[in-house]
């Protein structure tokens, strides 16, 4: 059920879209323990120009490869978040060799009546899901 939205810059290969696509799957499914099929990604390319992505203070490095991801969910526990944060870095830099400094995440939380997937329904009010 979370939907996950990357922001990268354009450039990519197919290939290394889905293998990013698939890793932060994993992480996802790890973290807060959704099924499988409960998969909601979008990626938005980007001209370079387009996306300034800068190190809050912090000392990192951004390079061509960083990537923003913006995950929308229903509300999790602190040690959820953190156990997301930790398993997106991890499968993202393993799998796909991305810097861990390139890798920016932020979680919005909303409720049961914040979703419908379809038939304009609220399937988690219904009781659907």
């Amino acid at each position: 059920m979370p939907l996950m939205r990357f922001d990268v810059i354009e450039g990519r290969s197919k290939e290394s879209l889905r293998a990013m696509l698939d890793a932060a799957h994993r992480g996802m499914v790890d973290a807060f323990e959704v099924p499988e099929k409960d998969r909601y990604q979008i990626i938005h390319q980007h001209a370079p120009e387009e996306m300034i992505i800068e190190d809050t203070g912090l000392g990192f490095t951004r390079s061509k490869d960083v990537v923003l991801i913006s995950v929308t969910s229903k509300q999790r526990t602190e040690e959820q978040k953190k156990a997301l944060y930790h398993h997106l870095v991890k499968e993202l830099h393993e799998q796909c060799g991305i810097s861990k400094e390139d890798i920016m995440i932020s979680i919005t939380s909303n409720g049961d009546a914040d979703w419908s997937f379809g038939m304009g329904e609220a399937q988690f009010l219904t009781g659907k899901l």
